[in-house]
């Protein structure tokens, strides 16, 4: 079992803009040391939920900070780029790092975001895809051409390549059971932020499909679900911070939808309800170990994702989560 991190990077009230930045890179570095495998971070625009509204300017930094931890974003939001410089931004993360660079793709969840960029959210999808194709033919060939309804590229050439070959591992978000069916046919690794019982259905699926699409002999890629992660001395004192820390997430993450009247009920308000839908554990190392191995079998996972730091937990307090975790959890999954 290997284990990753998914971040927001969202806002801590009263903490300056900087010294966020500067802590949660000590934190990756963390990750780094701790053995994690993939660190994932998502984009976001306008809103608290996502202060790394540029993931390749934050993921430069990572690069710099860590020596092992793979990383990259989770996901790019395609409608909001010209697919030849995200290209560019790509091979040069991956030549930075030494091979280390993963990217996932997406159209991005709020269309309020989007609309903030002039992009209409009904053809985002459209856009996505047309982005899509047009990012495998860059990474992949010495020239890029591609006329479509959106984008158009007459021979530019390709001077940066990616150091993995063909291109780094592709990765992208699944909420429910039928958007299992792309990423498996294409053979790219997938996330879930859904309870266990529908990431089940989704993992299902995908196992399905790929091994219909690419047969039995290849490795399964990767299938994880995210959650926020908390982890004390004490059952007790993990709840107390766990339910705290969470009420600040949730603020940020809803503080958009409030802007436009809008509930995307995507996430329970209250924490104890978060817990019975698989979207937080908080507890002791063993507690916290025993619930990461029920939720493995029962969502079929080969990948966990944990958010360590979330809403208004100090660097401390998710330094202090990530050192029981990496010590007496972790192993256990060895």
């Amino acid at each position: 079992m290997e284990f990753g991190v998914f971040d927001h990077l969202d806002q801590r009230a009263g903490a300056a803009l900087e010294t966020l930045y500067e802590e949660r890179l000590k934190l990756i570095a963390g990750y780094d040391a701790a053995g994690i495998s993939t660190y994932h971070l998502a984009e976001h625009h306008a809103t608290p939920l996502g202060l790394a509204p540029s993931p390749s300017v934050f993921l430069a930094a990572v690069a710099q900070r860590t020596e092992r931890l793979r990383f990259g974003p989770m996901v790019y939001c395609l409608p909001l780029y010209d697919p030849l410089r995200l290209i560019e931004e790509i091979c040069m993360l991956d030549q930075m790092s030494g091979g280390r660079f993963e990217f996932g793709v997406g159209r991005g969840i709020s269309p309020f975001e989007v609309a903030y960029f002039g992009v209409d959210p009904t053809t985002a999808q459209a856009t996505y895809m047309e982005a899509f194709e047009v990012l495998m033919k860059g990474l992949t060939q010495p020239e890029l051409n591609h006329q479509g309804e959106r984008f158009s590229y007459d021979a530019v050439p390709m001077v940066l390549t990616p150091k993995q070959q063909p291109h780094p591992p592709l990765w992208y978000g699944v909420g429910a059971p039928h958007g299992a069916q792309w990423p498996a046919e294409q053979g790219i690794n997938i996330i879930s932020n859904a309870p266990c019982p529908v990431t089940r259905q989704a993992t299902d699926r995908y196992r399905e499909v790929w091994h219909a699409a690419h047969g039995a002999g290849e490795t399964l890629p990767k299938m994880g679900a995210a959650r926020h992660i908390y982890i004390a001395e004490t059952y007790a004192e993990a709840e107390t911070v766990a339910a705290r820390a969470y009420t600040a997430w949730y603020n940020n993450f809803m503080n958009l939808w409030r802007h436009f009247d809008t509930d995307p009920q995507v996430y329970p308000s209250d924490f104890k309800e978060a817990q019975q839908r698989d979207i937080i554990i908080a507890g002791s190392p063993e507690t916290a170990a025993a619930e990461i191995a029920r939720q493995v079998d029962a969502a079929g996972l080969n990948y966990f994702v944990c958010r360590f730091a979330f809403g208004d937990l100090r660097y401390d307090e998710a330094a202090r989560s990530l050192a029981l975790f990496s010590e007496a959890v972790a192993p256990q999954f060895a």
